[in-house]
């Protein structure tokens, strides 16, 4: 399983990288534009991936900012919401690649964010949502895109699996 997680870790920051570089691409007012996304806008999207990420990653970790609500806006330009990206994407690699398999196996413990209450459960599970979690907020981000008129992004796993991560085959 660390060969896994590491993969989606790697694929993780591939993907995210195409949705800033069409993000990039955008109108301040297309970025911002609410088109029925569960966050609204792809602004708001990025923003909660971002604020999902971090959160998971203190309970990993013990370190780092943990935002106390799923849908705080951490940073309301696409610059520098995209540099907090790429290190956190980064930061989640170097973490994974520390990772062993009795780590991967041993219980935590964290305190949830919308309705407070602790749970202990091991860790293998937890980073399974948190790369699921990942995926499936991307996918909104890619309908927003596409509502927008733009062209859909190629994000399967094996596109990322066929260019950048050969490293995975």
């Amino acid at each position: 399983m660390l060969r896994h997680y590491r993969m989606f870790a790697a694929y993780n920051r591939w993907a995210n990288a195409q949705f800033y570089a069409a993000a990039a691409e955008l109108s301040d007012a297309e970025f911002r534009s609410d088109r029925g996304a569960f966050f609204g806008s792809l602004h708001r999207t990025l923003n909660h991936l971002l604020v999902a990420d971090r959160i998971w990653m203190k309970r990993f970790t013990g370190t780092g900012e943990a935002p106390t609500t799923l849908d705080a806006i951490l940073f309301d330009e696409l610059d520098a919401l995209a540099a907090a990206r790429k290190a956190e994407d980064e930061r989640i690699i170097a973490w994974t690649d520390g990772l062993d398999e009795a780590a991967l196996a041993a219980n935590f413990t964290y305190v949830t964010v919308v309705q407070p209450t602790e749970i202990t459960q091991p860790l293998a599970p937890a980073l399974a949502h948190f790369f699921n979690h990942q995926t499936h907020h991307r996918g909104q981000c890619h309908m927003t895109l596409t509502a927008l008129g733009k062209p859909s992004l190629q994000l399967d796993l094996i596109y990322f699996l066929r260019t950048e991560g050969r490293e995975w085959m």
